[in-house]
């Protein structure tokens, strides 16, 4: 009889996911997933498919204190990895602003976990961690992560050219934000 490691607790939990801090202790299944989603993900996204990636990956995220790097699991699958949300380059004080990066995972896709997910962590930025905005940007054409963030009432703010470096080159983005007073009440 194996013994499997406890999962730990979940920060939110809805119907069907639940998001929990990234552990260093997930890199095996992260990678393995992120693996298994390499056509899903390309050319937007690039998460880290090897032990040393991950963990390189992960310590930076873990480690900070200006990032929420948070788990998005299947309830009813043993807590399963469905895909990642982080709250990346918090600013406190005045601004009170985070930046999302996501993806979901080729198993979990098309089938509202993500959607989910993000209620939940809208919900943890704008509760617990007291944060006033979130945003999103995303490179254009990259039309899941558009419908993401649009059902889940994010605006569209702006358009930046040359705006992040993706891939070796620095790609446009959509600029995408939603405020705590704009959070829908119930959903995700």
């Amino acid at each position: 009889m194996s013994m499997k490691a406890p999962r730990p607790p979940y920060v939110a939990e809805g119907g069907r996911v639940g998001i929990r801090p990234f552990r260093h202790e997930d890199a095996d299944e992260f990678t393995a997933r992120a693996r298994e989603s390499r056509a899903l993900h390309r050319p937007w996204l690039f998460p880290p498919d090897t032990a040393q990636a991950y963990a390189a990956y992960a310590r930076a995220r873990i480690e900070s204190p200006d990032a929420e790097p948070l788990l998005v699991c299947e309830r009813d699958a043993d807590g399963a990895i469905a895909g990642y949300i982080s709250i990346n380059n918090i600013v406190r004080g005045g601004f009170l602003n985070g930046t999302l990066g996501y993806g979901a995972f080729a198993h979990a896709a098309g089938r509202g976990l993500m959607g989910e997910g993000l209620g939940l962590v809208l919900r943890h930025a704008f509760g617990p961690l007291g944060l006033h905005r979130l945003e999103a940007n995303i490179q254009p054409g990259n039309e899941p992560s558009r419908a993401l963030v649009r059902r889940a009432a994010f605006r569209l703010e702006g358009f930046s050219p040359a705006f992040i470096l993706v891939d070796g080159a620095w790609r446009d983005h959509e600029r995408w934000a939603i405020t705590a007073g704009e959070v829908p009440a119930a959903g995700g």
